[in-house]
């Protein structure tokens, strides 16, 4: 008796740019529900984030990328956290995670270590900062031609908001774009490690000379 061929599960018949779509799609309604939320409660929200070198403000690493000033600051944030979480999530759910993960500790202490004192650090720029060095410089780490072809698309469409790691401009946290650009590198870097194939080990009888 023959079995039936066991059907293509829902998740593997899924392509990945609507995989990568509805993650990221997902995340950025998260932060307009966040911020509803946020307005509903007269913005009290927004000290939850990150205070520098105050031992409560540590917690504000887990929270500052979710809390945003206000419409205005999130609206400005949503065009580059679509486009650039999208190109990521474009290499696997957990690759997007991964490289979330760390900008998002790397961004978020590097701020409370020199952050101005008396300040409070929120938006999701430190993630848009952080993904955008992450695709800039993936391909040289990993020696791929493709991604650093897609790194030069993203450098000319994205690059001018690089200036925002230099100190200067009012009511901008340069602090939290610096360490999390700092952050996407060294993802960059860890991940390109990893893929790398490690040289066989040659198998020899342990009694053998």
């Amino acid at each position: 008796m023959s079995l039936p061929e066991p059907r293509t599960s829902p998740t593997e018949a899924t392509p990945r740019w609507v995989t990568a779509a509805v993650v990221i799609g997902s995340f950025v309604a998260l932060l307009y529900a966040i911020e509803f939320v946020d307005t509903l409660m007269s913005n009290r929200l927004d000290a939850e984030g990150v205070r520098p070198r105050e031992t409560d403000g540590l917690l504000g690493i887990v929270f500052a990328p979710l809390l945003h000033a206000g419409w205005g600051h999130l609206i400005g944030n949503t065009i580059p956290t679509l486009v650039l979480g999208f190109v990521i999530l474009l290499s696997g759910v957990r690759t997007w995670l991964v490289v979330t993960a760390i900008v998002w500790v790397v961004g978020g202490l590097g701020t409370w270590l020199i952050g101005q004192d008396n300040s409070v650090h929120i938006g999701a720029s430190v993630l848009v900062f952080g993904w955008l060095v992450h695709l800039l410089v993936r391909g040289f780490f990993a020696a791929k031609v493709g991604q650093i072809a897609l790194g030069v698309v993203i450098l000319v469409m994205y690059g001018g908001i690089l200036w925002g790691v230099l100190p200067g401009q009012e009511g901008v946290s340069w602090q939290g774009h610096l360490f999390g650009a700092i952050g996407g590198g060294l993802a960059a870097w860890l991940l390109a490690g990893r893929a790398k194939p490690q040289p066989e080990v040659e198998k020899r009888d342990p009694l053998a000379w």
